[in-house]
C-alpha cells in the first residue's frame, strides 16, 4: 500500500522554537485546519504546558496526540553531544518515532544542526546517500524560487557528494512542487569552464555525464535572477548565502525606519508604500515558505526557523504533508539508485 492511501502522522518538536510551545500548538491548529485531508500531528514535548496551550483554543478533537518528554535541546547546545546525552528530549524522541514508523515526518523549528544529526544517526539515510543536503528556497525575478543546495548540512563536500545533492534536489523539485525539468547551475566565480577551483571543475565533468538538466556555472547573482531552479555548492558557501538572504527583510525593515524618522513627509511616504512593499516581498518572509526539507534521509524531515510564527510551523507541516502525498522517499530512492547504476555502467 502505498503512502498516500493512509493518514499521514506528523512528529512536531513541540519544544523546539523560540517561543515554544505556543507558536508549534497554534500552527498545529492551523494546519489542521488548512490540510486538505486528514492528518494526525503527535505533539512531542512538556506533556502540561502543551495541554495549557491546547487550552487556550479550546480543542477537543482527536487529530491530536501528545507523545512527553521531559527534555529540550537548545539553540546553545552543541548537536552531536545533546543528541546522545539528550535522550528523552523532544527532537530525539520524535525522530524515534519516525524510525519506529509511528510518525511518517519530522517536523522542528529547533536547533538546526541538531535536527540533521537526529534525522542523519536516528532516522538513517536512503542507501546509496554518502550526504543528505538541505535545499533552501531563494525567491527569483521570476516569481518563483531558487533552491540552494547544499545549504548548510555539510561544509566539506567533494565533488561526488554535490552530484548527489543535485539529484536529491532535482526529484524533489519535480516531484512535490511540479518544476518539469528543474535546471540546475554550479555556483562559481564565473561562467567560464576553465575558472574557478579544482573542486568545481571536477564537480562539472561529473555533473555532464548525468541525466540532470544542467545549466552549467553560474554566479551569485543569478541566484536572484532565477537564471535556473537549483543552485549547487558546498554547504558552506550556501549557508552564508542563505544566512545574507534571509537578512535582507531586516536590513530593509531598517532602512525604511531610518528614513520614516528624518520627516514627518518620509514617515507619510512609508506609510502609504507599506502595503505595497509587504505584497512584493511576500515571497521573502520565510513564514509564508515554512521551513526547508533534509533530502536523503529514510524519511520525511523539514527543519524551520527557530523564531518561526505560527504561520510558519502551518506552513512546514503542509510541506511535510505533499512530500508524503508525492511519495517522496521512494522517489527519491529511485533516483539514487539510478544515478549509481548509470555511474556504473559508463
Amino acid at each position: 500500500m502505498s503512502e498516500s492511501n493512509s493518514v499521514m502522522k506528523i512528529a512536531l518538536d513541540a519544544m523546539g522554537g523560540d517561543f515554544a510551545p505556543h507558536t508549534e500548538v497554534e500552527g498545529a491548529l492551523q494546519a489542521l485546519n488548512e490540510s486538505p485531508e486528514k492528518i494526525r500531528i503527535i505533539l512531542v514535548g512538556d506533556e502540561k504546558k502543551i495541554e495549557q496551550e491546547l487550552k487556550k483554543h479550546s480543542y477537543n478533537g482527536n487529530e491530536i496526540e501528545i507523545v512527553h518528554a521531559s527534555e529540550v535541546i537548545t539553540m546553545h547546545d552543541s548537536p552531536n553531544k545533546a543528541i546522545r546525552e539528550k535522550k528523552d528530549s523532544s527532537l530525539v524522541v520524535a525522530a524515534n518515532l519516525v524510525k519506529e514508523g509511528k510518525a511518517d515526518a519530522l517536523v522542528s523549528a529547533g536547533n538546526t544542526g541538531a535536527v540533521g544529526v537526529a534525522s542523519i544517526f536516528i532516522i538513517g539515510r536512503i542507501k546509496g546517500v554518502s550526504r543528505p543536503t538541505i535545499a533552501a528556497p531563494i525567491p527569483n525575478e521570476r516569481h518563483s524560487f531558487t533552491y540552494i543546495s547544499d545549504a548548510g548540512a555539510f561544509v566539506d563536500s567533494k565533488p561526488h557528494h554535490l552530484v548527489e545533492f543535485a539529484t536529491l534536489t532535482s526529484t524533489y523539485l519535480k516531484e512535490v512542487l511540479d518544476f518539469p525539468n528543474p535546471s540546475v547551475g554550479l555556483l562559481n566565480v564565473g561562467e567560464e569552464e576553465s575558472k574557478g577551483l579544482k573542486f568545481t571543475k571536477e564537480t562539472t565533468e561529473l555533473l555532464k555525464k548525468t541525466d540532470l538538466n544542467f545549466y552549467g556555472n553560474i554566479e551569485g547573482r543569478d541566484i536572484f535572477k532565477g537564471t535556473v531552479d537549483i543552485a549547487l555548492c558546498d554547504g558552506f558557501v550556501g549557508n552564508l548565502l542563505l544566512k545574507q538572504a534571509e537578512s535582507m527583510i531586516s536590513f530593509l525593515r531598517t532602512k525604511f525606519k531610518q528614513f520614516a524618522e528624518t520627516s514627518l513627509w518620509a514617515k507619510l511616504q512609508i506609510g502609504l508604500a507599506k502595503s505595497a512593499v509587504k505584497k512584493a516581498l511576500y515571497d521573502a518572509d520565510v513564514n509564508n515558505i515554512g521551513g526547508t526539507p533534509l533530502l536523503g534521509i529514510n524519511g520525511i524531515t523539514i527543519i524551520g526557523h527557530g523564531s518561526s510564527s505560527p504561520k510558519g510551523i502551518k506552513n512546514m507541516i503542509l510541506q511535510a504533508f505533499r512530500a508524503y502525498k508525492a511519495n517522496l522517499v521512494i522517489k527519491l530512492k529511485e533516483a539514487i539508485e539510478d544515478e549509481h547504476q548509470r555511474t556504473q555502467s559508463s
